[in-house]
């Protein structure tokens, strides 16, 4: 994000904008070398830019957006998966399996450990939820 107050900064110590290096600043090479080697075109173009500034400055922040909006490579990050609660994990698997589970088979759907697989199947059997044969 390009700033006005050192764009200016940039155009006052440049010698008032004859070195052009608020130009360089802004991405502007091309005008910013024909700023350096002519003395800001006379000091013409110079005395121009102190006017300019604002715009330029809008102008090469609309610039970047575009750009980082066109290019941007980075991944946008997945919004965080909520973990399935193991009921529902132990349903998935009885439904898929025609009602026959077994610990290993919940713990390998809901990624946790055999003995917590089986620790809930045992408290759904004592709460009457599921027959074990």
């Amino acid at each position: 994000m390009y700033r006005i107050s050192i764009a200016y900064f940039l155009w006052l110590i440049s010698g008032c904008g004859a070195l052009g290096l608020h130009r360089f600043y802004l991405g502007k090479i091309g005008t910013g070398l024909l700023w350096f080697f002519t003395g800001g075109l006379g000091m013409i173009g110079a005395i121009f830019d102190f006017f300019y500034i604002p715009t330029m400055v809008q102008d090469a922040n609309l610039g970047s957006r575009y750009r980082d909006a066109l290019f941007n490579d980075v991944p946008h990050p997945l919004p965080p998966r909520q973990r399935e609660s193991i009921e529902r994990v132990i349903l998935r698997t009885a439904k898929k399996n025609k009602g026959v589970i077994s610990p290993g088979e919940v713990a390998l759907e809901g990624n946790i450990t055999m003995d917590e697989a089986k620790k809930y199947l045992d408290k759904l059997t004592t709460q009457g939820f599921i027959e074990m044969k």
